[in-house]
């Protein structure tokens, strides 16, 4: 049986430089990354404290993440059973709390169209289908009275940065609602200038009904407080540092004690340490985004940036800026940033998400800046994520590999992993069933891929 006791761990630094592609783990009692939302979240909801001792338990969950505890939540009001959620820091710690807070109707990095190209018409419409339901999932939960989470619904503006995507936005709203029966539409810059937002790079923009701004911490902090009230265990400063399996059974061994479970729930994202367990090793290739919120804009500034919406803004370059207008007035922008740990600090990146901010909204040039920060992206080698039990009999499960459009879409994922842990059957989709792809021969050169990919991407999406 659990210790109903909360037990609360010192809070060691934060790691600017950790880097999960070359860190054995991410620590122990870690505090939060200095972002935005923690700055403004206020407290924390308890937690039940570090295992302090040998517990067990039907399912165990490793990572407190939006994912982590959307299982646990529809482990323990849908199916009944018994939870403890295993966090190696801080409630929500990682990408949960690092994000721009953006909700797409979107899972994955790849486009409807290139569904098709991939998987067939029919398939593509059934991956639609399971999308659409995810936000219905995302918004019954948000909708709620016990999530708190200052929504900014409005649809998901898809930023044209050059004219020359144009054609293309325009082809992929019109396969959208002829295919897809999806309502999206194209404006021109007129129209997205005068009526939501000034972005003096925009040439036009598609625009998708379903996008919805959240406060990041808020809504993992709100996850949490459901999760213990239907009656799930979150135990912080408890990284798993050993795991062995047998006779039915999952031994996962944290500092305070050893969690025996029937079966086990993977929801670590980008934040995966590549010893946690043989079937999720070099499956994900971490990605480093920056993000950057301004002091509260003047009402002259708000004016002359023309924000007359808090909806979700993502341009059409292919490492996006994302932005948006926040609920206290101020501005926040991120986009992709250095390759390694090592290399975050570097104050280059800063100044070139600076840079993008300032062309977009040149009336926001050398404003002062309330927080920066960084965080890692969980992007999987085919780009679409994966909810799935690790081997057939396995009671191994995880579900990852969102590349940066997880908050929305976590919900739905926590609830589809509750489900194939409570032995039901999904459906028949790509994403499910199938493990995340692994990168073979090429697993050790992948980071020299992407120093070559960066200078390309910049060379056509700037110049080409």
């Amino acid at each position: 049986m659990l210790d109903r006791t909360p037990a609360t761990a010192p809070r060691t630094a934060y790691d600017p430089r950790y880097d999960p592609l070359t860190d054995a783990g991410p620590g122990r009692g870690r505090d939060y990354a200095p972002t935005y939302w923690i700055g403004t979240a206020g407290p924390a909801p308890e937690d039940d404290g570090p295992v302090t001792a040998d517990i067990q338990v039907e399912v165990a969950v490793i990572g407190s993440g939006y994912t982590g505890l959307s299982t646990a939540i529809h482990l323990a009001r849908d199916h009944g059973l018994d939870v403890a959620v295993l966090e190696a820091n801080a409630v929500a710690w990682g990408c949960s709390t690092r994000n721009g807070g953006q909700a797409q109707i979107s899972a994955g990095r790849l486009k409807r169209s290139e569904w098709i190209a991939r998987y067939g018409l029919d398939t593509a419409k059934r991956l639609h289908a399971e999308i659409v339901e995810a936000f219905e999932v995302f918004n019954a939960l948000i909708g709620s009275d016990e999530i708190d989470c200052d929504p900014q619904p409005g649809g998901h503006f898809y930023i044209a940065h050059r004219a020359k995507v144009m054609p293309k936005l325009e082809a992929e709203a019109r396969l959208l609602r002829e295919v897809f029966g999806y309502g999206a539409r194209v404006m021109g810059r007129a129209e997205l200038h005068e009526t939501y937002v000034r972005d003096q790079e925009a040439h036009g923009a598609m625009w998708e009904p379903d996008g919805t701004s959240i406060h990041a911490a808020k809504l993992a902090f709100s996850y949490l407080r459901l999760a213990r009230r239907l009656g799930a265990k979150v135990h912080t400063a408890s990284p798993v540092e050993g795991w062995t399996s047998k006779v039915g059974y999952h031994y996962l061994r944290t500092p305070g004690g050893t969690v025996r479970a029937r079966r086990v729930a993977i929801a670590t994202a980008a934040y995966t340490p590549p010893g946690l367990d043989r079937r999720t090793r070099h499956r994900l290739m971490p990605i480093l985004s920056n993000s950057i919120v301004t002091r509260v804009l003047t009402d002259a500034e708000r004016a002359e940036c023309g924000f007359a919406t808090g909806a979700p803004l993502t341009d059409t370059r292919t490492l996006r800026h994302y932005y948006r207008y926040l609920p206290d007035g101020r501005v926040q922008i991120g986009s992709r940033s250095a390759i390694t740990g090592r290399d975050a600090e570097n104050p280059k990146h800063l100044e070139l998400l600076k840079k993008g901010l300032h062309r977009k909204f040149p009336a926001l040039t050398g404003i002062a800046l309330d927080y920066s920060w960084w965080g890692w992206v969980d992007v999987s080698h085919d780009m679409m994520p994966r909810i799935t039990e690790a081997e057939p009999g396995s009671g191994i499960f995880y579900a990852m590999g969102y590349g940066g459009n997880g908050v929305m879409y976590s919900a739905q994922a926590g609830r589809r992993m509750a489900q194939l842990v409570a032995g039901e059957r999904l459906p028949d989709l790509p994403i499910f069933g199938t493990a995340l792809p692994h990168h073979g021969p090429l697993t050790p050169f992948r980071r020299l891929g992407q120093r070559m990919l960066y200078p390309w991407y910049q060379l056509r999406d700037e110049t080409l």
